[in-house]
């Protein structure tokens, strides 16, 4: 019987795999019309849910195999006209591609970077103190939620406690309705973030592809949760595509990619076919 079992779940693995990889060359074909000329083509991804898998803590997300290796031929086959627009400091993507570093937008548009070795740029001022303590003193009372500081954001990651949603969203709103009017709050997969009003990935987007290595290129930008909208809806409208993968966030419709280990391997794909 366990025997028996044992090859029903690999064959079962086996059918998955088959469709993973006839999954991905439909894909792939039904995009490579828009790409076929690297020279037409910029690359926008984000992180965390899109080509990392999501992790219980920001802390415990690790690098998939060759994932660093892929970014680094695309870097070099797009004319380093790939950037990453996260969430995370820029300081924490270099830890994650390490040793590759990428033009990067961080902190949804806060942070950036216009080139791999470039200084970071800061776009906003620091979370004020007293709503520091304030969102601190929240995740105290609420046992399983995080705080991330971020210097000119707050992140506030409930994972683990998905029931208090609702609860931490209504706080959240009434710590910035005293504390401040230059931040906004964000929902992203399972956390809520204090950012800068006027700045989201989109605003980052827009300002890469005023860049040289990206001007006059058509955009593609790859993401998988509300904050980054503002970008799939930013490449859209400068003539690239928004692709969007599937998760807490974008559930059904137009999903283009299952999750992230489709994305990664579409990107692998995606070297593989401008390298020839």
């Amino acid at each position: 019987m366990r025997l028996l079992i044992a090859v029903g779940k690999s064959l079962e693995e086996a059918r998955e795999a088959a469709d993973f990889q006839s999954w991905c060359r439909r894909r792939f074909r039904a995009l490579t019309p828009q790409i076929d000329n690297p020279l037409k083509v910029a690359l926008f991804i984000d992180l965390d849910g899109t080509v990392l898998d999501i992790a219980a803590a920001p802390r415990s997300v690790s690098t998939p195999h060759n994932l660093t290796a892929t970014l680094r031929r695309l870097q070099q086959l797009l004319g380093g006209a790939v950037a990453i627009l996260t969430g995370r400091k820029v300081d924490d993507v270099d830890r994650l591609l390490a040793p590759l570093k990428l033009i990067a937008a961080g902190v949804h548009g806060g942070e950036l970077r216009l080139e791999p070795d470039g200084e970071i740029e800061v776009a906003s001022g620091s979370v004020p103190g007293p709503l520091i303590a304030a969102v601190e003193r929240l995740a105290r009372s609420v046992r399983g939620v995080i705080v991330e500081r971020k210097g000119i954001a707050v992140a506030v990651h409930y994972r683990a406690v998905p029931e208090m949603e609702r609860v931490l969203a209504t706080e959240l709103r009434d710590l910035l309705a005293n504390h401040s009017n230059r931040l906004v709050l964000s929902h992203g997969r399972r956390v809520f973030e204090l950012t800068d009003v006027n700045l989201t990935k989109g605003t980052a987007l827009k300002r890469l592809m005023e860049t040289p290595r990206f001007r006059g290129r058509r955009p593609l930008m790859i993401g998988d949760d509300s904050p980054d909208e503002a970008a799939l809806e930013t490449a859209t409208r400068l003539g690239g595509l928004g692709l969007k993968v599937k998760g807490e966030h974008f559930k059904g419709g137009a999903i283009d990619f299952r999750d992230p280990a489709h994305v990664r391997r579409w990107l692998y794909d995606l070297a593989e076919r401008l390298d020839t």
